[in-house]
């Protein structure tokens, strides 16, 4: 079925407790500004209503209100992202890489300004890391049309539009995909990320199959836990917009989402990165790039032409000459 170990996924979670709660304070903290912009807005809409000759304007502008206050928050989380993947993700990903391979990491906050340093040692800028962090998302959506998606899996003549559908499943479940590439760059301690990064999806590539194979078991869990929870957080999501100004009953459903994406966030992503690194690790143990996945990559993605070109424009490596530990 699948080549991770749940049982030392979660052991690494544990161990990695002060990101958990640095997590759940960053994804609950946006979630709480959801609702405390929905509900300001929502006032405010609903007070200028009152002015409006119409009867049903106090309703109509708190219902405005409570979207202008969630489009917000919205742009806001937007421009933070980068920072978000490179204060908390990108930490968290370091100390999980030391956990996998054995070695020591420090315990309590000083977990936090170790793997900082670590990140702070490779990455100057958080947006260096951002931009490799895109360009490697789109070399993977690459990869799963060279590797043939499922249908790779289900060489069934005749099942065209059931392959079409999965293969849409395929590429949804390659969400961690980025995050693993940067675990290997920590992993062999590189100071060139754009090459590094070009050695990584490449032997991500070469052993395609098995890693979509973990990431598609992955997803399906995620999926299902995020339903129940968005589920689950339908009635006190409910309850909380019952109480604002005008009728945003209907939003229950929006606020849900938020809360189950903080949950996933903050608690279940960690969960399916720890457990798609130990199978990446395992299963390009002793490889070494192959220089015809890179040739075929060269041709197919525009990204991982650019990321070449970053690698040869910043002095990097042009081949794989040992510059980085292979492992």
């Amino acid at each position: 079925m699948w080549d991770f170990s749940i049982g030392q996924s979660l052991a690494i979670m544990a161990r990695t407790w002060p990101f958990i709660v640095l997590r759940m304070v960053v994804y609950f903290g946006i979630t709480l500004a959801y609702i405390v912009a929905m509900g300001a807005g929502a006032g405010v809409g609903y007070g200028v209503g009152h002015i409006a000759t119409d009867p049903d304007g106090p309703v109509s502008f708190a219902l405005w209100g409570g979207i202008a206050g969630f489009g917000v928050v919205s742009v806001a989380v937007y421009w933070i992202r980068e920072y978000i993947l490179y204060i908390v993700k990108a930490g968290h990903i370091a100390v999980m890489v030391h956990l996998i391979d054995g070695r020591e990491i420090p315990g309590g906050q000083n977990q936090i300004s170790y793997a900082r340093e670590i990140v702070t040692e490779r990455f100057t800028e958080a947006s260096l890391l951002f931009i490799l962090d895109q360009l490697v998302k789109g070399v993977i959506r690459t990869i799963t049309g060279l590797i043939g998606g499922i249908a790779a899996f289900l060489p069934i003549p005749g099942l065209d539009g059931l392959v079409r559908f999965l293969n849409t499943i395929v590429r949804m479940s390659l969400t961690y995909v980025d995050e693993i590439i940067l675990g290997y760059n920590i992993r062999i301690g590189s100071t060139s990320p754009w090459q590094s990064a070009r050695q990584g999806v490449v032997l991500y590539a070469q052993n395609g199959k098995t890693m979509v194979k973990n990431a598609v078991w992955l997803s399906l869990v995620v999926w299902v836990v995020s339903l129940f929870i968005f589920l689950f957080m339908l009635a006190p999501a409910g309850a909380i917009l019952y109480f604002m100004p005008g009728e945003l009953g209907g939003w229950a459903f929006v606020l849900a989402i938020v809360f189950a994406w903080a949950f996933k966030s903050a608690l279940i992503e960690p969960f399916a990165v720890a457990s798609l690194m130990q199978v990446y690790f395992k299963v390009i143990e002793g490889q070494v790039p192959n220089p015809e996945w890179d040739r075929k990559l060269e041709e197919a993605s525009s990204k991982f032409r650019e990321l070449k070109e970053k690698a040869f424009g910043s002095g990097e490596a042009s081949r794989w000459d040992g510059s980085a530990r292979n492992v």
